[in-house]
Formats: structure tokens, C-alpha cells, sequence
């Protein structure tokens, strides 16, 4: 059972920055992709970025391509989401996610991140 703990939210003006973290523990040899998802008040939850397995290739909704970053260190079997330029409308509840090369997939409890205009 893998578990996966965000961290980084966060309160900040629009134009600013925050990194968001996510620490994988528990079965992380059988992690393949991770991934990034986050879900404003009253909307459904949509994707942000993922990674693949090594990092190799990475993949972003075009609502943040330019601006998010994601990255991975295996090693630390921790994700993370670089966002710059924010907007108020990236205001929302930001989960993590992990598929596991057996096809199953887990998800963080979320963290808060509020862009102030």
C-alpha cells in the first residue's frame, strides 16, 4: 500500500511562486508514472502534469504549460510541482498521484493552494 503525503500549499499573490511536494512511501519500487491533479470549489478534478517513471518525459495541461514545472526524485521517492506566474484561477485543492506498474492507482490527501488577485 503506497501512501502520499503533499506538502507546500499555500497562500500567495497572483505573479508569485510555490513548490509543492509529494513523498511517496510504503511498495515505491512498483511506482511507475506520478502525476499532479487539482480541483477548484465546484469543478471536477482535472489534470495539471504528470511524469513519467524516470523523469524522462513529462506532460501539462495547457492551462499551466510554461508556468508549472514538475519534477521527480526517485531517490527521495518524492514528486514536485514548481508554479510560477500564479493565477487566481489556479485556486484550488492540488492531489497527488501515483500509478503502480500493476495498473492501481493511489492519491495524496490534497493541499490548499489560494492565489490571491
Amino acid at each position: 500500500q503506497v501512501q502520499l503525503v503533499e506538502s507546500g500549499g499555500g497562500l500567495v499573490q497572483a505573479g508569485g511562486s510555490l513548490r509543492l511536494s509529494c513523498a511517496a512511501s510504503g511498495g515505491t519500487f512498483s511506482i511507475n508514472a506520478m502525476g499532479w491533479y487539482r480541483q477548484a470549489p465546484g469543478k471536477e478534478r482535472e489534470l495539471v502534469a504528470t511524469i513519467s517513471s524516470a523523469g524522462g518525459s513529462t506532460n501539462y495541461a495547457e492551462s499551466v504549460q510554461g508556468r508549472f514545472t514538475i519534477s521527480r526524485d526517485n531517490a527521495k521517492n518524492t514528486v514536485y510541482l514548481q508554479m510560477n506566474s500564479l493565477k487566481p484561477e489556479d485556486t484550488a485543492v492540488y492531489y497527488c498521484n501515483a500509478i503502480m506498474l500493476y495498473g492501481r492507482g493511489y492519491w495524496g490527501q490534497g493541499t490548499q493552494v489560494t492565489v490571491s488577485s
